[in-house]
């Protein structure tokens, strides 16, 4: 299954108060492992840059000025995303200010029913905890030393190995699974599709015997006297 993570920067909280997308990056997952393909784009927001925004960023409007309009990169975009599930953190956020420039480029919204929001699943699984990026990288041990500032490029491809962890990790689907048959009452394990009746543990006659003849020969046991002496 194909499925986009992505992040975004902006110049403030709420895109419908005046504030815009900077920066959109995305890294693509197949089957739940990243294929290489990204998309990275900053973009010209046609207007001033809160000092605020720019301390988490780094982005400078000076720095963003020459950069494209939204109305430029959208085509790559919608190709890009195509018409995969697109995962973020807190993806009410991202998708508020996506929909709102596809919406000022005339282009159609995409439905909140492909969004998967990874703060939502870090809630429901590690429920009292810190659900932030930064905490669930240290949570699962992914390697965040290169992160200064906040890129959307760099937060996608971090959110994408967490995003793995959440979802079982990478060996989704290949556990062993625990099955008991009705019809004969004996527990039995299932590999990749394969019944195999559970293998007695318990110590044949021969070798109980064996092992109380061992007993024999230890001299001054541990245990002390025994039926064996």
């Amino acid at each position: 299954m194909r499925e986009i993570v992505f992040d975004t920067e902006t110049t403030g909280l709420s895109f419908v108060g005046g504030d815009r997308l900077v920066e959109i990056g995305c890294v693509e997952l197949v089957n739940r492992v990243e294929t290489g393909r990204t998309f990275h784009r900053y973009v010209n927001p046609e207007r001033d840059m809160p000092e605020e925004a720019e301390r988490v960023h780094g982005l400078s409007a000076r720095f963003l000025s020459d950069k494209p309009l939204f109305g430029h990169v959208v085509e790559e975009l919608i190709e890009f995303l195509g018409e995969a599930p697109l995962v973020a953190h807190n993806a009410g956020f991202d998708f508020s200010f996506l929909n709102g420039e596809l919406a000022r480029a005339g282009r159609v919204d995409i439905c909140r029913s492909r969004m998967v929001d990874t703060l939502m699943l870090a809630r429901t699984r590690h429920p009292g905890a810190k659900h932030t990026l930064d905490a669930l990288c240290v949570r699962y041990g992914i390697d965040r030393s290169h992160r200064i500032v906040h890129g959307a490029l760099l937060d996608a491809q971090l959110l994408a190995q967490v995003y793995v962890e959440l979802t079982g990790g990478r060996q989704i689907g290949l556990g062993l699974a625990v099955e008991t048959v009705a019809e004969t009452h004996v527990a039995v394990t299932t590999v990749r599709g394969e019944i195999r009746p559970a293998r007695a543990h318990a110590a044949s006659s021969d070798e109980l015997a064996a092992h109380a003849e061992f007993l024999r020969t230890v001299k001054e046991p541990l245990w002390g006297a025994t039926a064996f002496g």
